[in-house]
């Protein structure tokens, strides 16, 4: 009899008698809240147990066999999670690590559509705005395009509001009752996404695309928002043009497109003018949302950014900040080109 047969005979003699209730308790086989895999007790821990002076086996050649098959059955590995795996998941629960919790009544208060049972002006111009890219993703115009349901929010410059558009875009999406929506930071030169939702997360897009570090569970992040994902930027990398570029931005991007049927993934991208990065996300998007501020985007700027994106891309555009008086507020429109 060898040394870890000794052993398993050993530790069944010392608890022969225990009632069922009463035997060793194994170790968890997963630790969600550090996410990593805790293993029983592994055929070598086992085999150091023979080194005490215990009395012989009381269990039959058979039984020894059976109890170092579950031994080493259950100390197998989980096999990876694949892509499609990780995007069918469901929506997990707040004790999970990849979960972001909303503050939608602040968000409220900031003039974001975040609560759905109140009516305001914000409300029904974004469900205007979001019906018409809905119709361009799911409607007759989605067979003339390259990945409908991929939509690229930008701006000329800084401070036009692309950010704020991006949100209230993703909220008023997720309010949608057969749609799901994915909504990417990929302004990884000054993400703002995450500071507005008030979301952290330590990695996120740059992170997965800098690395194989990574699997894509690690960056797609459930809220309490049903049917709304969200992938933060990640950290600054000065390869980030590159990153966006590679081909397994390609990949993931394609696999975002074609995955779901019912999702629209919105990129948060930053202003055309004086970075490179837009324009490559541009390229792999069907849709295209410009914001432009009222009287303070300048014409040329407009046609210079708009020179940039890709002639075979559906492009509207978003007044915002367009003072219509005290009483109503802000207004958007949506302006489809040509």
């Amino acid at each position: 009899m060898n040394t870890i047969e000794k052993a398993l005979d050993k530790l069944a003699a010392g608890h022969a008698d225990l009632p069922s209730s009463q035997a060793p308790i194994p170790p968890a086989e997963q630790n969600d809240a550090a996410s990593h895999t805790m293993l029983p007790t592994s055929p070598e821990s086992v085999a150091t147990v023979a080194t005490a002076e215990l009395d012989s086996s009381q269990l039959q050649a058979t039984a020894v066999q059976a109890a170092l098959q579950a031994t080493l059955q259950t100390s197998e590995q989980a096999p990876e999670q694949t892509l499609e795996q990780t995007l069918d998941s469901p929506v997990v629960s707040d004790t999970k690590r990849n979960y972001a919790h909303i503050d939608l009544e602040r968000l409220a208060e900031q003039n974001f559509v975040a609560i759905a049972t109140e009516r305001k002006q914000i409300y029904e111009e974004y469900r205007v705005i979001k019906r018409k890219l809905i119709n361009n993703a799911f409607g007759a115009l989605s067979s003339t395009l390259h990945h409908p349901n991929l939509i690229l929010v930008t701006s000329t410059r800084p401070g036009e509001g692309k950010t704020f558009t991006s949100i209230n875009l993703a909220l008023s999406i997720a309010l949608e009752q057969d749609k799901t929506v994915l909504l990417v930071d990929a302004d990884v030169l000054r993400p703002n996404v995450s500071r507005t939702l008030g979301v952290k997360h330590p990695v996120g897009l740059t992170d997965y695309l800098s690395t194989d570090k990574y699997q894509v569970s690690d960056i797609l992040l459930s809220t309490n928002v049903d049917r709304l994902k969200v992938i933060t930027a990640g950290r600054p990398h000065h390869l980030s043009t590159e990153l966006l570029a590679s081909d397994k931005m390609l990949e993931l991007v394609a696999e975002f497109a074609s995955r779901y049927r019912d999702r629209i993934v919105i990129f948060d991208a930053p202003p055309l003018l004086g970075v490179n990065e837009t324009a490559v996300v541009a390229g792999m998007c069907g849709q295209a949302v410009v914001v432009l501020e009222e009287n303070a985007t300048r014409l040329h700027e407009l046609e210079k950014a708009l020179s940039l994106l890709p002639q075979d891309l559906a492009v509207g555009f978003v007044m915002n900040k367009s003072r219509q008086s005290l009483e109503q507020g802000y207004g958007y429109g949506y302006y489809a080109r040509n």
